[in-house]
């Protein structure tokens, strides 16, 4: 699926705009750049959310068990819940 959209997008006509400074004319202007920017971003942005939807969960887990065993621990242990939301934002940032 992805590199047959790569061809098609490729396949375009694109009138790409020359720089004007010599050592910038010399240089060959990538025309797939921008496709492999934004899926570093989609990546960027599922993967850290795949972590803090897999910390969280492990979090709520370690929760569910202490609660059983020492209730009143329960909101001591809402920390790795929020730092694993908080790396779910960053990635938000990051992409």
């Amino acid at each position: 699926f992805l590199f047959g959209f790569r061809k098609l997008w490729l396949s375009a006509p694109q009138q790409a705009a020359r720089p004007t400074t010599p050592l910038a004319q010399s240089m060959p202007i990538e025309l797939e750049a921008p496709f492999w920017g934004f899926m570093g971003a989609a990546f960027a942005l599922v993967f850290s959310n795949m972590g803090a939807a897999y910390g969280t969960g492990k979090s709520g887990i370690g929760i569910s068990t202490l609660g059983v065993g020492q209730p009143e621990l329960i909101m001591k242990s809402i920390v790795p819940v929020v730092m694993a939301g908080g790396v779910g934002l960053y990635g938000l940032l990051i992409a």
